[in-house]
């Protein structure tokens, strides 16, 4: 598959006046050199704690804010050196679904008005008949009836706005939707149906996604490859099978350890992790996560790991990354493994 879309380099800082007497700066580094490919029409899932920069690097992709650093390429032009006019042509092929659905439909315009603003804003439709023909159309894709139009948001569930939200996302058949924790907000049953239509919707209209999640049920799900991102950094990518069979880093290892297994027969060791995350103001120098890495050794203090190549299409930034640390009997040095609870 062809590469959509590409970052190299990419890095913000916010903050950064800093505090005369002590000496403190508050510059804050959220996403930090982020190298990225997306092929055209597949799912890849950005995974970490809160705070690691998954939401920030998002919105740095479709130049909702302007990144500090390196560039971001959208079918092979640098989004970052385009004029205003030019980005906003090209914001009819770059959306984003929002994790909120209560706080991003406006409360005071109808289902119908909201969907189809961006179908008059970018001159689409501009009859009032088509566009309403339209808006009918986008309801019924996202399975909402079309009556509904009419209708203000606070008469819809969390899951039935989430589809409007997903509605006014497709309305300009975008080739790139960044979904930022779209199902986060919502009860498990409902969250299911979410995934399976943007799984339908990809199918049927060949969708690219950025899946940014914490829930790694969820991701296992709809993602086609994953990357595992700590403190501003992606930590590991490859493909999901990979990635959850055989996780090379040791945070990736922690996460999928955490999460529930089904069956208590395949449930594996938990891999509990010291201390907090370091602040995104004062990153540790070399491997930021050796702080709380279970097989940190000097070499981690001091030298910053490369994202290297581990096996086919699966990169880590460890240096005891191939092969599996854990398993290769190195002993933890700073974190307890315990029996994973029994439901």
């Amino acid at each position: 598959m062809s590469v959509l879309l590409q970052a190299d380099g990419v890095g913000k800082t916010f903050g950064g006046r800093g505090n005369f007497f002590s000496g403190y700066s508050d510059e804050v580094r959220a996403v930090d050199g982020v190298n990225l490919a997306i092929a055209r029409g597949e799912t890849l899932a950005l995974v970490g704690e809160s705070g690691c920069g998954k939401s920030t690097l998002g919105r740095l992709l479709l130049r909702l804010i302007e990144p500090t650093d390196g560039t971001v390429t959208f079918e092979n032009q640098d989004i970052a050196s385009l004029s205003s006019p030019e980005m906003r042509s090209m914001r009819k092929k770059m959306q984003i679904i929002f994790q909120d659905p209560y706080g991003s439909l406006s409360p005071r315009r109808t289902i119908g008005q909201i969907i189809g603003e961006p179908l008059e804003v970018f001159g689409v439709v501009n009859n009032r008949r088509a566009r309403r023909e339209r808006v009918a159309e986008l309801l019924q894709k996202v399975g909402l009836p079309p009556e509904t139009m009419d209708r203000l948001p606070r008469q819809f569930s969390g899951g039935q706005r989430q589809r409007v939200g997903i509605a006014r996302a497709i309305a300009l058949n975008p080739a790139f939707i960044v979904a930022d924790e779209p199902v986060s907000a919502l009860d498990v049953s409902v969250q299911a149906q979410i995934i399976n239509l943007m799984q339908d919707l990809q199918r049927d209209e060949g969708f690219t996604y950025l899946f940014i999640a914490h829930d790694l049920a969820i991701v296992r799900h709809i993602a086609d490859r994953v990357a595992v991102m700590y403190l501003g950094r992606i930590v590991e990518i490859g493909p999901k099978r990979q990635v959850y069979e055989a996780p090379q880093h040791p945070y990736t290892q922690a996460l999928l350890s955490a999460a529930p297994e089904p069956e208590i027969q395949t449930r594996s060791r938990r891999i509990i992790l010291e201390g907090d995350v370091p602040s995104p103001s004062a990153v540790p120098p070399g491997c930021s996560f050796h702080t709380r890495c279970p097989i940190a050794r000097d070499i981690c203090r001091k030298e910053r790991p490369p994202l290297a190549k581990v096996a086919p299409g699966q990169n880590a930034a460890c240096h005891f990354s191939a092969p599996n640390p854990i398993k290769a009997g190195i002993a933890p040095t700073a974190a307890k493994t315990t029996q994973s609870e029994t439901a």
